[in-house]
């Protein structure tokens, strides 16, 4: 997928242009609609299909006290958009000079520099621009001067529920990832570089990969069996997250730390991608190492069992 940076990179010629526009965290089954309805007025009308999102949430620009915790690193919601089978992303820098654009701007400057303009498709209850100017009556309103159709699709409702990110995130907080995979439409996974860490795990015998995953919502802590992607290749592993209260850190703070089973090569620096296979157990506190050792032992055993 070619992912832009300014809509003149575009280049369409003489062809038009059908965009979706979101912030697309999770790129759930609500969004997947959006993007699909583009893809299909592409396809009818012998468009260039364009999906529009921003390399970090709006509120970290324009409400920082009230930033979600993300569902997606930036690199997992670009392959989620990717495998819909879009062939280009505007990806926007979100800083506080574009915070400040109007809606009306904002869609005066797409149709301008896309040059053939002919459909936006949104959520229902998608705003944008500078103190939420833009919405799917604006969005009509435009359209009607600049000559582009407007698609404003309702949510997608799953259970009676209507699929949000905030409803998987909570679904996520609380553990129920069956129910976070049914939303995403694809099994629940986190993504993160791996960091160097205190190199703790290694010293116990079992080397971990920490990955840096700041910023996004996680299941309950504890012990999991997963299945980790890693330059294109799936590993099995067992998962460990939580704050390790057995080792009393005087300063604790969430790790993200998984044992790869059967692998002993240096990742630093690699993104790795860990879906869910089952809670082995819940965090706990140990008298000491050696008895976290034996945990450790069997958490590995039982993380085998489950894949064998």
């Amino acid at each position: 997928m070619r992912v832009l940076h300014a809509a003149t990179e575009l280049q369409p010629g003489p062809r038009k242009v059908c965009v979706a526009i979101g912030v697309f965290d999770g790129v759930h089954l609500g969004h997947q609609q959006v993007i699909r309805q583009t893809l299909a007025d592409a396809r009818q009308h012998e468009g260039v299909p364009v999906v529009i999102t921003f390399d970090r949430h709006p509120n970290t620009v324009v409400a920082p006290d009230r930033v979600p915790p993300m569902l997606y690193s930036l690199p997992q919601k670009l392959r989620a958009i990717e495998s819909l089978g879009v062939a280009s992303t505007l990806l926007i820098r979100f800083d506080r000079a574009f915070s400040e654009q109007t809606g009306e701007q904002f869609i005066r400057g797409l149709a301008r520099d896309f040059g053939h303009l002919h459909s936006v498709c949104v959520g229902a209850e998608f705003t944008f621009g500078h103190k939420r100017s833009g919405n799917v009556a604006l969005l009509k309103q435009l359209g009607a001067e600049l000559k582009f159709a407007v698609h404003g699709l309702a949510a997608v409702a799953l259970d009676g529920e209507p699929v949000s990110s905030t409803r998987i995130r909570e679904a996520v907080r609380t553990g129920d990832l069956d129910a976070a995979s049914q939303m995403l439409g694809r099994e629940y996974s986190i993504a993160g570089t791996v960091i160097r860490g205190d190199q703790l795990g290694r010293k116990l015998g079992f080397p971990t990969a920490n990955l840096g995953v700041s910023g996004l919502v996680l299941p309950p802590n504890g012990v999991y069996a997963v299945h980790a992607r890693l330059r294109g290749r799936e590993h099995r592993g067992a998962l460990n997250l939580g704050v390790r209260p057995t080792l009393a850190s005087p300063t604790p703070r969430l790790q993200c730390e998984v044992h790869l089973l059967d692998f002993a090569e240096e990742i630093y620096g690699d993104e790795l991608e860990l879906t869910f296979v089952a809670k082995l157990r819940d965090e706990q506190k140990f008298p000491n190492v050696e008895t976290l050792k034996s945990q450790i032992t069997r958490d590995l055993a039982a993380a085998r069992a489950l894949f064998a």
